[in-house]
């Protein structure tokens, strides 16, 4: 069972200070903001769930989770539904309020490994080994099985503010439409992708490759081009707000991609250099400037990248970093540890 101590001393400077501590028995493999900030929910590698007041850290359900781990969670639009997918082949809905499975759902392999909500709440996409699926997710009905892929799914994913959804496989990205089976589109590349990541306005998409390089598409036209000089394979994306920088993992350096203009073609990125060890997580905040980086050798660094020669500040967590997710409202960063410390800390300000 997960252990509170609210207010602990800062592990921050004092300009940035730790709200709050909890100790959960195993690796934080997911966690998730919901919508108004109110809770996170976060699970361990080991199956349970626990949903803690975001502002306090006090806990207010612990779920079963799903046998063998859970996988992912994510909230829908309004809040009223946490979703998680897991190694025991299933799909599950829960209660936030209550704490109750709603329903369990099976979602077509032994792994469920990801899920995401389109942009209205009403639809639940899940991805199993190759399977596609498609939830209405008020009533818990399968509403879609798309065709196999041809190989494991990596990734899925909205186009954001639209019922496009996307799926990340060996070789391409593809475009499905929530009404048939058939793709609407497909960008065919032969390299094996391990996450994606849309720009805000729906105008590009990115993947993180497993041949160290990140790949880049112009939606509209399909055109696409390649950053590569990465020391390993690149697992962490994340787009600032406007959709104008990229950052991206793969290097002990998080490497910042400026996509304004005619794109990042032939220009030279920011480089935030300030981690002894690789990046495991990265993200921009929501509006605004500041990206918190994260490194296996525990440190989390705050930057601005407007100015990003130096970092605003900077912390040890004695244990590899395994997730990092902002506030909806950006007063808040949740930091999740391989040896089970979840956190949840307020940033500096953006000077």
């Amino acid at each position: 069972m997960p252990g509170i101590k609210p207010h602990s001393k800062r592990l921050l400077d004092p300009t940035s200070s730790q709200r709050w501590v909890a100790h959960l028995d195993d690796h934080v493999n997911s966690l998730a903001w919901s919508p108004d900030g109110r809770w996170l929910a976060v699970a361990s590698v080991s199956g349970p769930i626990t949903i803690f007041s975001g502002s306090t850290g006090q806990v207010a359900h612990t779920l079963t989770g799903h046998g063998f781990g859970t996988c992912e969670l994510g909230w829908n639009a309004n809040g009223s539904v946490l979703a998680s997918v897991g190694q025991d082949g299933k799909v599950k809905l829960w209660n936030p309020q209550t704490g109750e499975e709603r329903c369990s759902l099976p979602g077509g392999g032994a792994w469920v490994e990801h899920l995401a909500w389109n942009h209205q709440g009403n639809l639940l996409a899940t991805a199993a080994g190759r399977k596609l699926r498609l939830w209405d997710a008020v009533e818990g009905k399968l509403l879609r099985e798309y065709p196999d892929h041809r190989s494991t799914i990596a990734d899925i994913g909205w186009k954001p503010a639209s019922n496009v959804l996307t799926s990340a496989a060996y070789g391409s990205l593809t475009f499905w439409s929530i009404d048939k089976d058939e793709p609407l589109e497909r960008f065919e590349w032969k390299g094996s992708i391990l996450t994606m990541a849309w720009s805000p306005d729906g105008k590009h998409i990115a993947t993180g490759d497993q041949d160290a390089t990140v790949h880049f598409w112009i939606f509209q036209s399909g055109e696409d081009l390649q950053m590569w000089g990465y020391p390993t394979k690149v697992r962490e994306l994340s787009w600032n707000s406007t959709g104008r920088y990229l950052a991206t993992g793969g290097s002990q350096t998080a490497t910042v991609w400026d996509c304004s203009g005619k794109g990042p073609a032939g220009s030279k990125p920011i480089e935030l250099e300030g981690h002894a060890n690789l990046i495991t997580a990265l993200a921009f905040q929501h509006k605004g400037s500041l990206i918190a980086t994260a490194s296996n050798e525990g440190k989390v660094i705050f930057w601005n990248v407007e100015r990003p020669r130096r970092p605003l500040v900077q912390a040890d967590f004695g244990s590899g970093i395994s997730q990092l997710s902002w506030s909806p409202d950006d007063q808040y960063v949740a930091i999740g540890t391989e040896g089970g410390l979840v956190t949840v800390c307020t940033p500096p300000r953006g000077k």
